[in-house]
């Protein structure tokens, strides 16, 4: 066990995450059964935070089963709940259709995040509730099991890291090393193959998600370690490790170019102007590994739909026809950041190497 983070760095802005049944201002690892805090506590809930007695309850057991046992296994590491449905998400639903088990882990519950959808009414919603409703939503779609790791939303914050001022209590705030282990207890439950998360800079400057590349580095640098954690289970150690790359520039001028060129009309302008406005790292020169997922599309649209809080149906998110984007960008892109199997580069599946080290 090391004692200091690896891949560390400052936190990030994110904003989204179901409450556990730890005290905010307490740093024990929670429990990974216990979903984001809602106002119903009536029913016994799943580790996905359905309530045992709702006709999702079976079906997501089966999934978490699978994830479980599957030959192949992958397990994608996000932030808030939404994230694994606009970051990655066909991936995991063709991983997840080929047979592979596929979990996903919510860190946060996303509790002060925005309700970023104008056609929702809240007005006595219980917001926190609705994310788990629509999370389990969500992983239905895709196929996939889902685990909330039980941590409190650090919310978003403008300006340089150095400058926020987090939640007392929040994800961000906390010291990782009860985080880690708290992912790392999962880890040794699920026995992933491969890990998916972000790089150092969060995908974009969010608090959570650049501690969950923290905590995600550190959790697969010490799952396998038996002196590591020692009581959150038997040791286990996954094979790969990669960083999402959702949003780099020449995807986004890519598609939109080839929408307007169809439309007149390109759905990403706003966006590329604020790029421009703000400059930050592009993930796009890091790209190892391009998986072909255009049959997935609609279940990834789908899934994104289901965060109803989160997205607006008719936001430019879904502005791009599957056609095109299939024709000019149908692939999800990924950096491999750790790799203790043989896999030549570039790649374009995220079992290659491993596919042939778990027949051995």
């Amino acid at each position: 066990m090391t004692n200091g983070i690896p891949g560390s760095v400052a936190p990030s802005n994110d904003a989204s995450t179901p409450s556990s049944d730890a005290s905010a201002n307490d740093a024990s690892v929670p429990s990974n059964d216990a979903p984001p805090s809602s106002n119903d506590a009536s029913a016994p809930l799943t580790e996905a935070g359905i309530p045992a007695d709702s006709p999702l309850a079976d079906a997501a057991q089966a999934r978490a089963s699978a994830a479980q046992s599957a030959p192949l296994r992958l397990m994608a590491v996000h932030a808030h709940p939404d994230d694994e449905s606009s970051k990655g998400a066909a991936s995991l639903a063709k991983y997840a259709a080929e047979g592979a088990g596929v979990v996903v882990v919510s860190c946060t519950g996303g509790e002060r995040g925005d309700v970023l959808n104008p056609k929702i009414e809240t007005e006595g919603v219980d917001i926190p509730a609705l994310r788990i409703a629509e999370m389990a939503r969500a992983a239905e779609i895709l196929g996939v099991a889902h685990v909330w790791l039980g941590f409190h939303d650090s919310g978003y914050h403008e300006g340089a890291p150095e400058t926020w001022e987090l939640p007392e209590g929040s994800f961000g705030a906390l010291d990782p090393l009860p985080e880690i282990e708290a992912l790392v207890k999962v880890v040794r439950q699920y026995r992933p193959h491969v890990m998916t998360t972000y790089d150092e800079n969060g995908g974009y400057p969010h608090p959570d998600h650049i501690r969950c590349h923290v905590v995600s580095v550190g959790a697969f640098e010490a799952a396998g370690d038996p002196d590591a954690f020692p009581d959150a289970g038997e040791p286990w150690q996954p094979l790969k490790l990669y960083y999402n790359v959702g949003f780099s520039r020449e995807r986004i001028l890519t598609i939109n170019n080839a929408v307007r060129d169809r439309t007149g009309e390109g759905p990403f302008d706003e966006w590329i102007q604020r790029f421009a406005d703000n400059p930050r790292p592009d993930p796009g020169s890091r790209i190892t590994t391009k998986v072909p997922v255009a049959d997935f599309f609609h279940a990834r649209d789908e899934a994104l739909k289901a965060h109803a809080t989160q997205i607006d149906p008719d936001s430019h998110w879904f502005a791009v026809p599957h056609d095109l984007e299939a024709e000019v960008w149908g692939t999800d892109d990924y950096e491999l950041a750790r790799s203790l199997v043989d896999a030549p580069l570039p790649e374009d599946d995220l079992f290659a190497g491993v596919r042939e080290a778990v027949r051995r």
